[in-house]
């Protein structure tokens, strides 16, 4: 008599599953909206460009962030940060801010202020659709960030600031603004990169047919230790919220760089820096600066650094002994690969903090801690 085959062996537990994280990140993936257009270089992202627009609305449930302090969906995260984040609107241009107080105080970019101020009244509109004049508190060129004051308002819900100092590489991030006039608008990537530094002004703003001439390009402005990510930024999302999986402010977002239409490379200030700035500005109107007291230019040798050109007389460099010819390696325990590096780097100390600066001379390493001075 045949005997019957004994039925297969049950599946090893959790084989070929994906975990609660796994699914996760794979919902990541999903595209929130897709637009046309871009510039060559860091274009700052601030006026609205009629490009053609293309979204989907995705039919399965939204993914889910996943935080040692909170277990939100994207859907969760949107509609808790959407409250605080608002649109700039002026004559000339428009752009993006985070509410910092109950009471009107918004932080944005600096060119986000200055396109939108021109020629009249900046108008702030918010997640309800209600508007409110606008003043500006102070802004600050070298940090491309700006505080402005909706007027006659209260109650308003204010971002809560997270730590970008603990981010990493692969975190999961929502970009939350108004890209090409288009308020409220959410999109979800992962933190790419960190530590990019930013040179922005080499292009001239666009502005949208019929809003008058170009405005006046301003000097360019060199940002260190941005934030890179894939989440979609677009013209008009400068000043708005990069925030974390548990909805708190980690960025301000800020450029574009992108070589072909159809998307770019995403930037944005870190809210520490920002956070820095913006208190600054709150309280006396302006900002202090470090100042290093070097000319540099990028090394054209084998060893990648800032190549030292000129030391500034009586200059904190001076007394810890720079010379002309000096080969800049790091800044602290950050890797210099080029003059730019310096600049934005020494931007994001505060003046009297003692950095650590590793350079080469004659072939020799050497280590000396410089005091920064205030930037006159």
């Amino acid at each position: 008599m045949e005997v019957p085959a004994p039925p297969p062996p049950p599946p090893p537990a959790g084989k070929n599953r994906l975990t609660t994280a796994q699914k996760a990140i794979a919902g990541l993936a999903m595209a929130a909206m897709a637009v046309g257009g871009g510039v060559v270089g860091a274009a700052v992202a601030t006026s609205f460009q009629p490009e053609p627009v293309a979204s989907s609305a995705p039919s399965s449930p939204s993914p889910v962030f996943k935080s040692a302090s909170a277990q939100l969906t994207v859907a969760e995260v949107a509609a808790k940060v959407q409250p605080s984040v608002v649109m700039i609107q002026g004559q000339s241009g428009e752009g993006s801010g985070v509410v910092l107080s109950e009471d009107g105080l918004i932080l944005t970019n600096n060119h986000v202020v200055v396109g939108a101020g021109q020629g009249g009244q900046m108008t702030v509109k918010f997640s309800d659709g209600k508007t409110a004049k606008a003043s500006v508190v102070g802004t600050d060129p070298a940090t491309d960030l700006g505080v402005i004051r909706a007027e006659g308002v209260s109650g308003l819900t204010k971002a809560v600031l997270g730590d970008s100092d603990q981010l990493r590489v692969g975190d999961s991030v929502l970009a939350i603004g108004s890209p090409l006039g288009l308020d409220g608008s959410v999109t979800a990537g992962i933190i790419s990169a960190l530590d990019r530094t930013l040179n922005l002004g080499d292009d001239q703003p666009q502005v949208p047919p019929g809003w008058g001439e170009q405005q006046q390009q301003s000097a360019p402005t060199t940002i260190g230790g941005a934030i890179q990510t894939d989440a979609s930024i677009n013209p008009g999302n400068s000043g708005g919220a990069l925030v974390n999986a548990a909805g708190q402010l980690v960025g301000i977002n800020t450029a574009i760089a992108s070589q072909a239409a159809g998307g770019g490379v995403g930037f944005a200030i870190p809210v520490n820096t920002a956070k820095q700035v913006a208190d600054q500005l709150i309280s006396t109107g302006k900002v202090t600066h470090a100042f290093l007291g070097v000319s540099v230019t990028d090394a054209t040798g084998d060893v990648p650094g800032a190549l030292v050109r000129q030391v500034t007389a009586g200059s904190p460099a001076e007394q810890a002994g720079l010379k002309e010819g000096d080969l800049i390696t790091k800044i602290g325990d950050k890797a210099v690969d080029g003059g730019d590096t310096v600049v934005g780097q020494v931007r994001g100390f505060k003046p009297g903090q003692e950095v650590k600066i590793t350079y080469m001379r004659d072939g020799a390493t050497h280590e000396v801690g410089v005091t920064l001075s205030e930037n006159k």
